[in-house]
């Protein structure tokens, strides 16, 4: 895909961007490669406008056992819990029922180097504290599916985490490659902010998007995460998502 098709003239903060993604008119560029479900390159117009993203609908998913159909929730709760965390790690997200292959996510697209991917990152002083947060995000998240390759450094450096279909399952299901920050202690912030996590407090579209039990596992997995204070470690060795990158 050339350079034309991946410009942007919005910026991922700007608030037009997100205007753009929740009413821009939608053109469909091509399907992602090695995507387990259909993925879709897309190009947002809004006035003269436009910024390319990902599109992910309800209609292209490959049935799972362990997750029900409308992964897209999962993806737009991802975006929330990123927002309520104050962090901004997760791309503007936004649900769309007017899309063209019917409803679904369209998530700003992120430029980077697919070379580069969290093994690269581990270790490297601009990154580390960064990759912790997102292994706490992932925590509370239940993330199944934290491979090296969904974690983005973009041209400024700034690190972007994508793919979130297959978190906030009710039961303990995380898998990830970010096992190099296990014990390592949660900033004093961070710790508060879990601590004081409930459902009251969450964003109400989070009760769209997931059930109640699933709702009221993510509080539970903050507070315990909070009253722990550490990040969790893998005895087994095996809590690794498949293939890692």
């Amino acid at each position: 895909m050339d350079e034309i098709e991946l410009r942007s003239t919005l910026e991922p903060d700007d608030p037009a961007a997100t205007a753009a993604l929740l009413t821009g008119e939608i053109d469909i560029l091509g399907r992602m490669p090695w995507s387990s479900n259909g993925t879709f390159l897309v190009r947002v117009h809004a006035g003269a406008d436009e910024l390319t993203a990902i599109y992910k609908p309800e209609r292209a998913e490959r049935p799972l056992w362990d997750f029900p159909a409308g992964l897209w929730r999962r993806e737009r709760a991802a975006r929330l819990l990123d927002e309520a965390l104050g962090w901004r790690y997760v791309p503007p997200t936004e649900v769309r029922h007017d899309a063209p292959l019917g409803v679904g996510t369209v998530q700003y697209f992120v430029p980077s180097d697919l070379s580069v991917s969290a093994f690269d990152l581990v270790g490297d002083e601009r990154f580390d504290t960064h990759l912790a947060r997102l292994a706490a995000f992932d925590v509370v998240a239940n993330n199944t599916d934290r491979k090296a390759g969904h974690c983005l450094p973009d041209a400024a450096g700034r690190l972007w985490a994508i793919d979130h279909g297959l978190c906030f399952h009710s039961e303990e299901k995380l898998r990830t490659v970010l096992w190099d920050y296990a014990a390592q202690p949660l900033d004093v912030e961070l710790r508060t902010r879990l601590a004081g996590f409930s459902v009251a407090e969450l964003d109400p579209e989070f009760g769209e998007l997931l059930s109640g039990e699933e709702l009221n596992a993510v509080v539970d997995r903050a507070q315990r995460l909070a009253l722990v204070g550490v990040l969790p470690s893998d005895p087994s060795g095996r809590r690794y998502p498949w293939p890692l990158i």
